[in-house]
């Protein structure tokens, strides 16, 4: 599964803080219906991301009903992005091997 989708990144704080992207509403929905064949254990979602020119892979980790997108340190410094900063991000659900361009 593919998305498009653009955000606000925002600080989650855990043990440690994190930056993520939740993602809409809609996009949210649509990954509910087809977690179960995706998910490898705690509703945690296999994901390969980018934003701009950079690709990683991570996971989606459910929170309140949707999903976070983990926006790794090494993305921001490539990106010159932070907490409070609108992204654009491509999506591929479920399938490491596929790239998000």
């Amino acid at each position: 599964m593919e998305f498009e989708f653009s955000g606000e990144i925002i600080s989650w704080r855990g043990p440690a803080p994190y930056l993520f992207v939740p993602l809409p509403a809609d996009v949210a929905a649509d990954l509910r219906e087809v977690a179960s064949a995706l998910t490898y254990g705690w509703g945690v979602i296999p994901v390969a991301a980018r934003i701009g020119g950079t690709d990683w892979t991570t996971s989606l980790f459910p929170k309140d009903g949707g999903y976070l997108l983990g926006v790794k340190v090494a993305v921001q410094r490539a990106e010159g992005v932070g907490e409070g900063d609108r992204v654009q991000v491509r999506l591929v659900a479920g399938d490491l091997g596929a790239s998000p361009a």
